[in-house]
């Protein structure tokens, strides 16, 4: 495995996206295989105009289609006590979810599609809920991900609030919300949660494990807890193990809401809303989604009100903007889920014990378990996870013996480029997805 000193450095070198194969030999990505190798430094036209937010009701521009969901999902339920990797005992679960396509006679073309920190299982509209999903432009006949050919299955994270069970929800014991109640989970727990759903859906197989920052990571993580059943992993702007920079700035987001006095240590149910602490800690994760090029283009200096004598508060635009987004998360997620899910990022480590949080730190690692071919995608202008940790995944992987493709993205979007930059992400999802399994 690499440790962070040599990740650091691969960082800043300057060396083209690598296609490892399980000898550790490397050549440069042929970009038609790909989509591109690079994308363009300047912002693509048709996604992104130069936009001036005059009201802060407006959201011009590429803006992921995140929403709250109160329906248009299933809900797979468990009687069972589920056991989380750092003790805490939650006496039932729900997990919901949704699906699109067909699955096959032979039950074998499957892709079970993880969501991000904040996202519902609603990736793409559907006649119970035809609202734009979260990843509409992917997922679909002849798109990135062809539901003609795939079933895919997207499910609320356990620890969420969109259907699945989270802090939110009520305790069967207490009959009350669980609030901080809730035991601390991790991205294994979430993982275990899922593969319960797959089970009940008769799932044995995958034909990828598909996902994005969290989902990223439990793309892997699913690959690891049952690597006969996975041929294909898809994991972008994630990493191998959070690192302190993110982990920094989450720790600050959690502070924010918590600090907020309408928290009231996260019983605030039927009561007051952290409605102040939330909004701050969606400000500081939204300068983190994005990437500085895109705002000076997007944004420049400009005031809501020029010629203005400033204030302490709103003044440029881009805090009008900032403002907008804290304040639509508000309307839209539970603060405690925000808490829990966040923390689970934290603790995230593949190369620690395939046992887990308890395991032999001296023996196999999550890691080694994984066999399935992999395509790992990073972009150069992601603050949250930036490239050199995508680089120490796709590394890491080929000391496995996985066969690995990484592709690296010189976008203007930051870490949501995954949600905007259809034709190089979209792309370079669809190639992978039909290459032939190459796994061991």
């Amino acid at each position: 495995m690499l440790d962070f000193p040599d990740a650091a450095k691969a960082a800043r070198e300057s060396s083209p996206p690598t296609h490892y194969e399980p000898d550790g030999t490397g050549t440069e990505i042929d970009p038609i295989e790909t989509a591109e190798r690079r994308a363009p430094t300047t912002v693509p036209a048709e996604i992104l105009k130069e936009v001036r937010v005059s009201d802060p009701t407006i959201t011009d521009g590429p803006e992921p289609a995140y929403q709250r969901i109160d329906s248009g999902y299933e809900t797979f339920h468990s009687s069972v006590p589920f056991e989380c990797e750092w003790g805490g005992v939650l006496p039932e679960i729900d997990v919901a979810y949704e699906t699109w396509g067909s699955l096959s006679e032979a039950r074998d073309n499957a892709i079970i599609l993880h969501t991000g920190l904040s996202a519902s299982s609603h990736a793409k509209s559907h006649p119970k809920n035809e609202n734009d999903g979260w990843w509409e432009s992917f997922i679909g006949p002849g798109l990135a991900i062809d539901t003609d050919r795939y079933f895919v299955v997207c499910a609320n994270l356990l620890g969420g609030c969109y259907g699945s069970t989270g802090p939110s929800s009520i305790d069967p014991r207490t009959k009350k919300p669980y609030a901080t109640d809730f035991p601390i989970i991790t991205v294994r727990d979430m993982a275990q949660a899922q593969l319960l759903l797959l089970d009940h859906l008769g799932i044995d197989r995958f034909h990828a494990s598909v996902g994005a920052s969290l989902g990223g990571m439990m793309s892997v993580m699913i690959a690891a807890l049952v690597p006969e059943r996975v041929d294909r992993i898809i994991s972008i702007s994630a990493a191998l193990r959070s690192h302190p920079q993110s982990i920094a700035m989450r720790f600050v987001q959690r502070e924010a809401v918590m600090a907020d006095p309408d928290w009231n240590e996260g019983r605030y149910y039927g009561t007051s809303f952290p409605h102040r602490g939330l909004r701050v800690a969606r400000e500081m994760g939204t300068i983190t989604y994005r990437s500085g090029p895109e705002w000076l283009e997007r944004f420049g200096r400009d005031r809501i009100k020029e010629n203005v004598v400033p204030t302490l508060t709103e003044d440029f635009q881009v805090e009008r903007y900032l403002t907008y987004q804290g304040e639509k998360f508000c309307t839209q997620y539970d603060p405690n889920s925000y808490l829990y899910v966040s923390k689970a990022m934290d603790l995230f480590d593949m190369s620690g014990p395939e046992a887990g949080a308890r395991g032999d730190v001296d023996g196999p690692t999550l890691l080694d378990r994984v066999k399935a071919s992999s395509l790992v995608i990073g972009v150069e202008s992601d603050l949250l996870f930036p490239v050199w940790q995508q680089r120490e995944l796709a590394e890491s992987l080929t000391e496995t013996g996985c066969s690995v493709t990484y592709l690296e993205l010189d976008a203007p979007f930051g870490h949501d480029t995954f949600l905007i930059d259809r034709e190089r992400v979209g792309g370079a999802v669809k190639k992978h997805l039909e290459r032939p399994n190459r796994a061991n």
